[in-house]
């Protein structure tokens, strides 16, 4: 009729488009709300669309926090083949390396709050034991093998089972620990260190309790 906006289809009308009645749409509503959501009731369900605007079908995918990579460091085998250790010749002088020797006393100083006269020798052995060695002047004074007895020099690396020795005649020797016992002297100070119970590097050394014995074979 003239003048009217909207009405209802008539019967005849919503079997010719096929349209469904508002029945029907309510009932199909309601049973695709319970497949969907079968955990909520349908209270649930009305309080949760009513006055608002949901989105079916879409899901929002949570990104993976990707882990980063830390990067490898060389193994010890791959520096060995590289000799990233190895100390050229031309730099094997006793000289190059006496401002390494005088930090190192300085150090040492430092780590015994300063060598005075009455200081407990017990608390610089201590000290010496878990110190970093590199710089340090060191001898051999006791091994089974008499070729390295009276052996001195400047310690420039140190491993587990070796300490490496530059001497004054600019000769590098190269000292395993085993068997061996050595001094270390600073400021009138002698401390010995016992090889064969020193085969730590000087990073695990730190952390390591050393007893006092009174005597100690080779």
């Amino acid at each position: 009729p003239p003048g009217v906006i909207y009405r209802a289809f008539s019967q005849k009308e919503a079997k010719e488009y096929d349209v469904q009645e508002a029945s029907q749409a309510e009932a199909f509503v309601r049973a695709f709300l319970k497949r969907s959501m079968p955990h909520m009731s349908q209270q649930a369900c009305e309080d949760q669309l009513q006055r608002k605007a949901v989105v079916l079908e879409y899901f929002t995918r949570r990104k993976r926090k990707e882990k980063k990579k830390k990067s490898k460091g060389l193994s010890a085998r791959q520096r060995r083949d590289l000799r990233l250790f190895d100390i050229k010749p031309e730099q094997q002088r006793y000289s190059l390396f006496l401002p390494l020797h005088e930090l190192w006393k300085q150090y040492i100083r430092d780590l015994c709050n300063g060598l005075k006269p009455d200081t407990q020798p017990q608390m610089i052995q201590a000290k010496l034991l878990k110190a970093d060695l590199h710089g340090a002047i060191i001898s051999v004074t006791k091994s089974k093998c008499p070729s390295y007895v009276g052996v001195t020099g400047i310690l420039l690396q140190e491993t587990k089972h070796v300490f490496k020795i530059i001497t004054k005649e600019d000769r590098l020797k190269v000292i395993p620990k085993v068997n061996c016992v050595f001094t270390v002297e600073i400021d009138d100070f002698v401390s010995y260190i016992y090889g064969s119970k020193f085969q730590l590097r000087s990073s695990e050394r730190s952390a390591k309790k050393f007893k006092a014995k009174g005597i100690i074979d080779l």
